[in-house]
């Protein structure tokens, strides 16, 4: 029997270290794992996932912005945390919590050796991240002498890392780009290496490169969708462990005729006899709209039952016509036998959408190692 009340996310740390000790078991010793915890660990809770992890070995903790990795601090978290999309806005805030920059062109170069100037820092961490051809953040080849020139000008600060994104690494029709990536950052980093005189921590890997490309994991790896159980590739996701699971409970079941209406808009119309059971979680919760008209589906009693109608704010309606269940029985939007991949892409999204999407309003349970 359920011990299922309202809506919860379970968060299954034990999971999280199968999932940890696997990518770590496809690198050699001496590379190091840096989780990335950013958007709430991924739709989880941040702070729960990097304790564990901080407690069972990870070398290093990523965030987006800012603000999280103060929430981090905030919340105990002594591991070295990079941040990935920093705002000068906040580069004060970034140093007073021990918290280290990616700076990826010169504007960001610049102001945060200004701040770090007026802080009277020396030698404050900061990571220098190359664009190999994901064109999003990042500086160019090219950019390597205007950086040294500054590194030059100012003591204030010491790169501790050099890395890059590769951007198709979990796609086998793109290994050819791939390679050339991963060619360019060797170049890069070599190149950059000579001018520093020491040789920062290199990283480039993401969970795809992890799995796919064991000769790009130098110095350190970035684990990011595969802690929390998705390989991006249906071998890898056999191997691992979703982390979270979003459960819910039938609220009320309905019958109705043929021809009655269901929901905002009448999006569903009765074409035979239908049991309906309401869920309390909707768009608000993190089930978009895209869910809805019979893409999305959750589970019911081992049985698949399709969302139907729009999805509302606070509640969803599925068809459970063909399944025995009463008001009360759990609900399962995703756990461990009902993938969040496989949902996500039956309604046209991926994974990491559904998962982040998750709003803080969800309680969040914690089921532990022991």
């Amino acid at each position: 029997m359920s011990n299922i009340k309202e809506t919860v996310l379970e968060i299954n740390l034990a999971h999280l270290t199968h999932n940890y000790k696997y990518l770590k078991s496809k690198l050699y010793p001496n590379v190091k794992i840096l989780a990335v915890v950013k958007a709430s660990g991924y739709g989880s809770d941040a702070s729960i996932i990097a304790k564990h992890l901080e407690k069972i070995g990870a070398d290093y903790f990523a965030v987006a912005y800012v603000s999280e990795g103060i929430a981090l601090r905030e919340s105990g978290i002594k591991t070295p945390i990079l941040v990935l999309h920093p705002q000068p806005v906040n580069f004060q805030k970034l140093i007073e919590y021990q918290l280290e920059p990616n700076l990826y062109n010169i504007r960001v170069l610049k102001m945060f050796i200004a701040t770090a100037i007026t802080l009277h820092q020396k030698e404050y961490p900061i990571h220098i991240k190359f664009n190999t051809g994901l064109n999003r953040l990042g500086f160019s080849e090219n950019d390597i002498d205007q950086i040294i020139k500054n590194l030059n000008e100012a003591e204030t600060i010491k790169v501790i890392s050099l890395f890059s994104h590769l951007a198709a690494s979990e796609d086998v029709s793109e290994k050819e780009f791939t390679i050339k990536q991963i060619s360019s950052f060797k170049k890069i980093t070599q190149k950059m290496i000579d001018k520093l005189g020491y040789t920062p921590i290199l990283h480039q890997s993401n969970t795809s490169g992890i799995l796919n490309y064991p000769k790009a994991h130098f110095d350190m790896v970035r684990a990011g969708i595969g802690l929390y159980g998705y390989g991006n590739d249906a071998k890898y996701d056999t191997k691992l462990k979703p982390v979270a699971g979003l459960k819910s409970i039938i609220s009320q079941i309905h019958s109705l005729h043929i021809g009655e209406s269901l929901g905002y808009n009448r999006a569903f119309i009765a074409s035979e006899l239908t049991k309906t059971a309401t869920i309390p979680i909707g768009h608000a919760d993190g089930i978009g709209r895209q869910y809805g008209n019979k893409k999305g589906f959750v589970t019911v009693n081992n049985k698949r039952a399709y969302i139907i109608g729009n999805v509302c704010m606070d509640m969803i309606m599925i068809d459970i016509t063909d399944i025995d269940c009463k008001e009360g029985d759990e609900v399962i939007i995703f756990d461990i036998n009902s993938s969040a991949a496989l949902i996500a892409e039956n309604s046209g999204t991926i994974s990491y959408e559904l998962l982040t999407a998750i709003s803080p309003r969800v309680k969040r349970v914690v089921i532990d190692d022991n």
